[in-house]
């Protein structure tokens, strides 16, 4: 196993992790109440375990933003930091879109945090997050930031694809949105059709994303596609798809339900590091998606020599 705790922070699903340019880490993740969004900061991986959390922003109480707030991260986009995250309604919980927090200076911890409402879709989109949309990242290529998220097809018990488009500002988007992937394979349908959580990891001239799929229970598993740097990354067809997940439940390791994860840099700069959150138990009792258990983990990623991650409990 590699030399950081396993699980590393207890009760926190969806974990990210961003390195600053000045080293510090801060990490972030849906709470089991799903009422808030917290951060923690330290100057390394290992200590962000024991870190304070500070609690930057709480749940309306009624209306947007009211209910079942998901998968925080923290992203610093054409210069400023700005949290992206679902949320739904206390009077209708599974309407969920994405929003956007933005701080007010320099210092995730220390400034003040404004909401800046629902992300926008693009001029001329009619269907960019007007369904059950989540799980947003953003990333720069070349130049250019793009952003991509999960959103369903035909209301709750839809089909939950990944999209790509470009970004205008930090709250909109500037191209209307492209199919990036669907659940195509029966590792991606287990109780629900789902490619959700998507997290980018660049390498040696390539993009990978990976992203998650199936229900929250044991069947979670996580997908990879991968891209040229420089192909054009609203082109569908620059990106592929693996035909089988790159990681999964390990029964014999006490691993169950891994996915949604974020990367990162290790305190050398060169070693990537992959932040997930699993259970270390198959069966449970209720809802999956109320049962608190999901640890986030930390997993050292190694390189194939064909040059694709490496993704092993054992690294």
């Amino acid at each position: 196993m590699n030399a950081y705790s396993n699980p590393f922070i207890l009760q926190r699903a969806d974990p990210f992790v961003t390195r600053a340019a000045d080293g510090t880490y801060y990490f972030t993740a849906s709470v089991p109440s799903y009422d808030r969004i917290e951060l923690r900061a330290a100057k390394t991986i290992e200590g962000l375990k024991d870190a304070p959390t500070k609690d930057i922003w709480f749940k309306h109480e009624s209306g947007i933003m009211s209910q079942h707030i998901w998968a925080p991260e923290l992203h610093l986009v054409m210069g400023e930091w700005y949290i992206y995250f679902a949320a739904s309604r206390a009077d209708a919980i599974w309407e969920l879109r994405p929003y956007v927090l933005h701080c007010t200076g320099p210092d995730p911890m220390t400034d003040a945090w404004e909401e800046c409402g629902q992300m926008q879709a693009a001029e001329g989109d009619p269907y960019s997050f007007t369904d059950f949309s989540l799980d947003a990242t953003v990333f720069e290529q070349n130049g250019r930031w793009y952003y991509i998220w999960a959103e369903k097809v035909g209301s709750q018990h839809g089909i939950s694809n990944l999209y790509i488009a470009e970004l205008e500002t930090p709250t909109k988007l500037k191209t209307v949105q492209v199919l990036l992937t669907t659940p195509d394979y029966d590792w991606e349908r287990v109780d629900f059709w789902v490619n959700e959580g998507p997290a980018l990891l660049r390498h040696d001239g390539k993009l990978f994303v990976t992203y998650s799929a199936s229900a929250t229970g044991a069947c979670y598993c996580m997908g990879m596609l991968t891209a040229d740097e420089n192909a054009d990354l609203l082109d569908p067809r620059s990106w592929k798809k693996e035909r089988y997940p790159v990681l999964a439940t390990d029964a014999e390791k006490g691993i169950y339900g891994p996915g949604h994860n974020s990367f990162t840099k290790a305190e050398d700069g060169v070693t990537d590091l992959m932040i997930y959150h699993a259970r270390p138990y198959e069966k449970i009792v209720g809802d999956p998606l109320y049962d608190p258990n999901r640890h986030a983990m930390v997993m050292t990623i190694s390189w194939n020599e064909d040059g694709t991650p490496k993704f092993s409990y054992d690294a």
